[in-house]
């Protein structure tokens, strides 16, 4: 290490005592290049182009302040989001923060506030509107602000004080072990391979069949089928960025095999057909960074494309939500209608909450986060446990449909009121922008095959659409089996019996 440090001092000396004549301009990269040409266009179309259009399309919206606040939204998170593509460092955290916002929180309720048209009804007066819509640039703001105090806290303690966490190679096949006996036993309580390739509505039928589905609790649902999708996608991207990085794990017929039943696994409970699109999206997003560690243009392109699938595909995506004889495919010849008609309904049920808490029952003062960490708790024990807010505010409201979202902004909202929604979103933002420094700190070409950072990162940023989405008690299930299958395997030792080689 000593001779490194010398030789690169060395270096730097000669640099520095070259002379001018011969200090020739460093000749731009590819990369550099591509940016330079994108970064225009790019910036203008999602920051002014695409709001514009959308903002001007015949419709029976009603061009008040809610409107205004919405494209000034828009605009704001389009300029971010292009921000997060351009960047010189990875940053998978905040880009994914910035992408949910930009289409679930910009883009759709645009479309919806110039057609007049929302997939979930807005009870509450148009004021409340208008505040959901200006406390969700404030809560964006915050989050940037956290952002920004997280640059000034990296220093050398930061850098160096904290032993990275790596994948301990034997805890590494119980979790394969694990992983395959979750995925069997869900298939076999289902009634085999092939209900998972029908419909999500064949998935939920065959989970009340077994007797799996705990009342009206759709955490319990989400916990018990995580046990065999988790720790499945968790131990495939193990074994994937293994076999990435590590040639010896490239000639070892026991790893590619492990590897292979994973794949088929994973084929099986994590195929789009049989899951949500958002967990799906997190199975792909995890992978493609797992693949791709440090490609810059893998980052930009799924960046970039992500917001075409939320335009264009995630409208028309749940195909295999119903069976034949309940599907209904959409039919219109409108662009924006698709966007007002299916799953963005993220704003209007902010607003919902707002009138929901000023209609008299007021904040819960944590109580509903209490009932996300405790998800686990049984109603026996605690007969009060509180159920997901989206389907509260939905019971409030007398929805027939109940599977309501319920984004973070209405959470911390319903909660802790504006302080506390201004403060966790400092935090969020805060963490975020340090553990995407970290992470673009170790996720170079020298990495360890088990560094367990560049596998939790990608992780979390596919995540994150569905926490960001809500309700957080849905998502508790998974988390929990995630963390654990982490801990599992995560060891501190450095040696090489140990980790990955």
């Amino acid at each position: 290490m000593a001779q490194q440090v010398v030789a690169a001092g060395s270096v730097a000396d000669e640099r520095e005592a070259a002379p001018p004549a011969l200090a020739l301009p460093a000749p731009a990269t590819p990369r550099t290049l591509l940016s330079r040409a994108l970064s225009v266009p790019l910036v203008l179309g999602l920051t002014v182009f695409l709001p514009l259009v959308v903002a001007v399309q015949p419709g029976a919206g009603r061009r008040d302040p809610a409107f205004w606040l919405q494209l000034t939204l828009t605009m704001y998170a389009g300029a971010r989001l292009s921000g997060m593509i351009l960047t010189n460092r990875r940053k998978l955290l905040q880009a994914s923060f910035w992408l949910f916002v930009y289409m679930a929180m910009g883009v759709a309720p645009l479309a919806q506030a110039v057609l007049g048209q929302v997939p979930t009804p807005v009870v509450g007066p148009r004021s409340d509107l208008t505040a959901a819509v200006s406390l969700v640039l404030i809560g964006c703001t915050a989050f940037d602000v956290g952002s920004l105090l997280a640059r000034h806290r990296l220093g050398g303690r930061d850098r160096d004080a904290v032993r990275p966490a790596l994948v301990h190679r034997r805890r590494l096949y119980l979790l394969a072990l694990l992983a395959f006996a979750g995925s069997a036993l869900l298939v076999v309580k289902l009634g085999g391979p092939a209900v998972f390739f029908t419909s999500r509505q064949e998935i939920i039928a065959g989970i009340e069949g077994a007797g799996l589905d705990e009342g009206d609790s759709q955490a319990g649902q989400a916990m018990l089928r995580g046990l065999g999708t988790v720790p499945a996608l968790i131990a495939l991207l193990v074994y994937t960025r293994w076999l990435v990085r590590s040639r010896r794990a490239r000639r070892s017929p026991v790893v590619i095999a492990v590897w292979l039943g994973l794949v088929v696994a994973n084929g099986v409970v994590n195929n789009p057909i049989s899951n949500p699109r958002y967990w799906f999206l997190t199975v792909l997003f995890s992978l493609m960074f797992t693949v791709f560690p440090v490609s810059a243009a893998m980052y930009r392109s799924a960046l970039s494309l992500g917001v075409v699938v939320a335009l264009v595909v995630f409208p028309f995506a749940d195909r295999f939500r119903y069976d034949e004889t309940n599907y209904r495919p959409v039919q219109t010849t409108s662009v924006l209608e698709p966007l007002a008609m299916k799953d963005y309904d993220q704003v209007g049920m902010f607003a919902n909450t707002i009138t929901y808490v000023d209609s008299g029952e007021g904040h819960t003062y944590g109580r509903q986060l209490a009932g996300s960490v405790l998800f686990a708790v049984p109603r026996s024990v605690w007969p009060g446990k509180p159920v997901d807010t989206g389907v509260m505010v939905g019971e409030w409201m007398g929805a027939v449909n109940t599977n309501l979202s319920s984004p973070v902004w209405a959470e911390l909202w319903i909660d802790f009121g504006p302080v506390g929604m201004v403060a966790g979103f400092l935090g969020l933002g805060y963490a975020a922008a340090r553990v995407d420094n970290r992470c673009a700190r170790r996720a170079t070409r020298r990495a360890p095959p088990g560094s367990l950072i560049s596998l939790v990162v990608p992780l979390v940023a596919g995540y994150s659409f569905i926490l960001l989405r809500g309700p957080l008690l849905q998502a508790s299930g998974r988390v929990a089996i995630a963390l654990a299958c982490i801990a599992l395997i995560t060891t501190f030792r450095q040696d090489r019996g140990a980790a990955l080689r």
